[in-house]
């Protein structure tokens, strides 16, 4: 019985520590603001194409982000715009990151 105990304990760290390096690749995505289809941009502000909208409870990773048009939504007004996908951006007001900053690095 010990030894099984320790045997799952290993495979929980083992679990653990992948979890964290898949995030560490940019896997973790992020909650966009409940009620909330989101517009997808071409670039970051309003102004620019619209891609696509994302359906309710959509969740998107955030590859990099850059200033742009300030908008105000749920989370507050920022003019910080996510990048979601190569040529698609996003307002962070929309998404929840967890900080009123950059969470990740700056795109170029």
């Amino acid at each position: 019985m010990a030894v099984e105990e320790v045997q799952n304990g290993v495979q929980g760290v083992e679990a653990a520590a992948g979890a964290v390096a898949g995030e560490s690749l940019g896997s973790k995505r992020y909650p966009v603001a409940p009620g909330c289809q989101l517009n997808v941009r071409s670039g970051p502000g309003t102004n620019y194409r619209l891609v696509k909208v994302l359906p309710l409870g959509a969740r998107v990773p955030i590859n990099c982000q850059k200033p742009g048009e300030s908008v105000s939504g749920p989370y507050g007004t920022t003019n910080i715009w996510d990048n979601i996908a190569n040529g698609q951006f996003v307002s962070d007001a929309y998404v929840q990151t967890g900080s009123d900053g950059y969470v990740t690095i700056r795109c170029s």
